[in-house]
């Protein structure tokens, strides 16, 4: 099986990987779900880990299983997210621009999309970070480019803990009351699915609009 496929499958049965996280390495699986979500928002080459997936899947084991204590789940969660933007935050202060002439990363991240960035954080503040937070991929580069456009750190950091506490605490608690419901037991690979696609609905929708208003 390939990596693409393993992280797929990864995903869409992030439940029962889950479960085998939690009976393989027991309280130690706080520590990797850890690891999980501060390298989705803390290093911007891995944007395809599981986010919001994770959070729900893992809010519907600890109302399940209860193998997780909720309250727990989510501080790690807050602390992972918090500390992954502020470490994305500083490698793009301090490496942004060198880590854009890299053939492979410039793809992803040039200095035409800072220079737009810079402008859409001067126009619309730090709503941008908290926006960033409900939309996979955009959420792993919006903090490098927020370091690479110096925007203030202070700033910065004031809508990275807001962002993050409403991001984890959204999907990890409707995960929770939602997990013993049996159409969620029963379909949460559909489930799961349908998270990614709302997920990832608004910056679909905003490239859509951006090659209509070109044309």
């Amino acid at each position: 099986m390939s990596f693409i496929q393993t992280m797929i499958s990864f995903i869409l049965h992030i439940d029962e990987h889950l479960v085998e996280i939690i009976q393989n390495f027991g309280a130690w699986s706080y520590v990797i779900l850890f690891l999980i979500v501060f390298t989705e928002t803390g290093i911007v080459i891995f944007p395809f880990l599981p986010g919001d997936s994770l959070l729900f899947a893992a809010g519907a084991i600890a109302a399940t299983k209860q193998v997780f204590n909720l309250g727990l789940l989510i501080f790690v969660f807050f602390l992972a997210a918090v500390i992954g933007d502020t470490v994305n935050y500083h490698i793009g202060k301090t490496l942004g621009t060198a880590i854009t002439q890299n053939r492979w990363v410039g793809r992803l991240i040039n200095q035409e999309k800072i220079d737009q960035a810079e402008k859409f954080f001067n126009k619309h503040g730090g709503k941008t970070i908290v926006i960033a937070r409900f939309m996979p991929f955009i959420r792993t580069f919006i903090p490098f480019i927020a370091g690479s456009s110096r925007m203030d750190y202070r700033y910065f950091l004031t809508y990275n803990i807001v962002g993050a506490a409403l991001w984890v605490g959204l999907f990890t608690i409707v995960g929770y009351l939602f997990g013993n419901i049996p159409f969620v037991k029963d379909n949460f690979s559909t489930i799961i699915m349908g998270v990614i696609v709302l997920s990832i609905l608004p910056p679909i929708i905003s490239y859509v609009n951006g090659r209509i208003r070109k044309k």
